[in-house]
């Protein structure tokens, strides 16, 4: 194996490895949040709603929003640690 495949290897275990956290968190906070812990969240309430409620409407959709700039910048990271960049 070529430096230059085991550098795209790394590469590319590495952006799986943070697809897979990012899309857990997601998972946790649409799924879980708004659904498996709803009733545990309602006791808690956020301009009137009741927490669990608000997750499955609009928490996860804002949580997802801020895993794409999560992600971005650690793409951007990771492409300069392994020379990608476009810069």
């Amino acid at each position: 194996m070529s430096e230059k495949q085991k550098k795209a290897t790394a590469y590319w275990r590495e952006n799986l490895k943070y697809l897979t956290i990012l899309l857990l968190i997601w998972f946790l906070v649409s799924y879980g949040a708004g659904i498996l812990f709803k009733d545990a969240l309602d006791s808690i309430r956020i301009g009137g709603f009741k927490l669990g409620f608000w997750f499955a409407q609009q928490g996860a959709i804002y949580v997802f929003v801020i895993l794409i700039f999560v992600y971005v910048r650690l793409m951007n990271k990771l492409d300069k640690k392994y020379g990608y960049n476009e810069d």
